[in-house]
């Protein structure tokens, strides 16, 4: 397996940071844009897409401000990968801006960033940034 790289992608969200937390931290918030179903159980949280499951343990968050989600493997221990979503505002503009950070393998980082496009976009739809 090649090792993946990290990288990151920033979108502008017409939300309020308080609004865009509740979608990126809870699993009814995640649901709606993310994954198919999403499931927690404590820290650890089941990802659902087409009948594939991923599992993920919420590593850090900081409230109003960004979750990361370390990948685990079948016996739910920490992978090297992750993924963290962070809310950025604008001291003087208030503009916000949803961070995302994220691997993928070298030749798949164009096809990832589109994924993450597609999903954010229909986030921003759930919440009417449009």
């Amino acid at each position: 397996m090649s090792e993946k790289v990290r990288y990151e992608i920033e979108f502008p969200i017409n939300s309020s940071p308080q609004l865009l937390y509740q979608y990126i931290s809870t699993p009814s918030g995640l649901q709606e844009w993310f994954a198919d179903t999403v499931n927690s159980r404590g820290e650890f949280f089941t990802f659902e897409w087409d009948d594939v499951e991923e599992n993920a343990r919420l590593a850090s968050k900081k409230t109003g401000e960004k979750v990361k989600f370390k990948w685990v493997d079948d016996n739910k221990k920490d992978t090297e990968y992750y993924f963290e979503l962070r809310i950025l505002e604008d001291e003087i503009t208030k503009d916000v801006s949803l961070m995302i950070t994220d691997f993928a393998e070298k030749d798949e980082v164009d096809e990832s960033k589109m994924l993450w496009e597609n999903q954010v976009s229909e986030l921003k739809h759930v919440i009417g940034s449009i």
